[in-house]
């Protein structure tokens, strides 16, 4: 079988699933896990603006996409070149073990899917999540962008304890925000994550200075490494990755 994967996470799945170069025949630049593994994978294009003709000439039985990742005419347009596309689509960590078992079917590769979806369903099984602190993931800087409680960002923070707020829940779930938003919606923990923004120490600390002038509880701000936040081996809200040039997320 030869797969091109149009999804960072997804690529690293497939190694996972046990497979290498020789079937995984396409990736994007984004796609750096296992490092590797994807080495001797050739780069199509990125997750928004694949080079449809690199991805016709690696005659893919089958293109891994994700919903929100990749843009929908680059999914119609599989369909048009008759490939057999792989569609992911999750929100929460809950939905992973079943979408693995979907991906391992549609590679062949079920006993090994099979593995990684029930250690993480023992994983949330095991969670026991408290309600008394609100936190906010921030990942982006100019404008000050968040993550809402309904992104899988959002909703992986939560599985970790932290009630998250939908500050914007009509809008594309990552809202602008201000430090008035922060202390109006009561957050007791900000996360700055390390992607796509690489958020410094310095910047970090100019935000608390801001919000200490506002409350005499300003939130704890935490630095945090952005692929903790797409754990249970998804990268499945809308990326940024390829809009860093635009300065915006896309829609992670």
């Amino acid at each position: 079988m030869r797969i091109v994967s149009l999804v960072p996470s997804l690529t690293l799945t497939l190694f996972d699933f046990g497979l290498d170069a020789t079937s995984i025949v396409g990736r994007t630049p984004w796609c750096i896990h296992p490092a590797e593994g994807v080495a001797d994978v050739p780069v199509v294009g990125g997750t928004k603006t694949p080079t449809l003709s690199k991805i016709k000439a690696a005659e893919p039985d089958l293109v891994v996409m994700d919903r929100d990742e990749n843009p929908k005419a680059v999914y119609e347009w599989c369909q048009e070149q008759g490939f057999e596309t792989f569609v992911c689509h999750v929100q929460h960590p809950s939905d992973v073990p079943d979408m693995l078992r979907e991906l391992g079917q549609a590679v062949n590769r079920t006993e090994q899917a099979e593995v990684w979806a029930s250690g993480i369903e023992t994983m949330l099984s095991d969670n026991e999540p408290s309600t008394q602190r609100i936190g906010l993931p921030l990942i982006w800087h100019q404008p000050l962008m968040a993550a809402n409680g309904n992104t899988y960002a959002g909703n992986m923070l939560s599985c970790t304890g932290f009630q998250v707020p939908k500050i914007d829940p009509d809008g594309t779930g990552y809202p602008e925000v201000d430090a008035a938003t922060i202390v109006k919606h009561g957050i007791t923990d900000i996360f700055l994550s390390s992607e796509p923004h690489d958020f410094t120490v310095e910047e970090g600390q100019s935000l608390f200075n801001v919000l200490q002038g506002l409350t005499p509880n300003p939130p704890r701000v935490h630095h945090i490494d952005g692929e903790d936040l797409t754990c249970c081996l998804l990268y499945t809200s809308p990326s940024p990755r390829d809009k860093r040039q635009s300065r915006m997320p896309s829609s992670a």
